[in-house]
């Protein structure tokens, strides 16, 4: 079982560059669906995502359907303000492997795409105040939901540089 974050049609550097980060830190692969809104070896991709880029598990593919034909087993989450349920309600299966979806910052996942998965389509819940959120907040924000679920298996809980007890007085 593993985490994959898939980023269709991704358009700001800086979002890809931290969502890249995140997925170092959880040990999730990256799938980016083009065209992008930036070249992928963007001098501010590697800022965002600072040194751990090659560190990075990730994929490209030219369209939704070369990613669907690479990309058979598993469970798709499709994260969109349209959804109808919170990301806290969806069960994340430990036994298959996870794709969280996320759209392009101008105008999300497809209609087209969503139509197929309406049981599956997320929201992640906020006041009438904001449109949404930042992508990359949304990664994080859907990834760690479903690490708490899965009892954030095969990751740290201490920190490793300083020592778990750098705050012992």
């Amino acid at each position: 079982m593993s985490i994959n974050v898939v980023l269709y049609e991704p358009e700001i550097p800086q979002n890809t560059g931290n969502i890249m980060r995140t997925c170092v830190a959880v040990g999730a692969k990256l799938h980016l669906i083009e065209p992008f809104g930036f070249v992928l070896d963007d001098k501010k991709i590697r800022r965002s995502g600072v040194n751990y880029i090659d560190k990075l598990e990730y994929y490209r593919y030219i369209n939704w359907d070369d990613f669907l034909s690479k990309n058979k087993n598993g469970e798709f989450y499709f994260f969109t303000r349209y959804g109808k349920k919170p990301h806290s309600d969806f069960k994340y299966d430990n036994e298959k492997d996870i794709y969280l979806v996320f759209g392009k910052e101008s105008t999300g996942i497809p209609k087209e795409i969503l139509k197929n998965y309406l049981d599956r389509c997320i929201r992640i819940p906020t006041t009438d105040n904001v449109r949404a959120l930042n992508l990359s907040n949304c990664v994080a924000i859907g990834v760690y939901e479903a690490e708490r679920q899965l009892n954030y298996s095969g990751l740290l809980k201490s920190e490793p540089f300083k020592g778990e007890n750098y705050l012992d007085l």
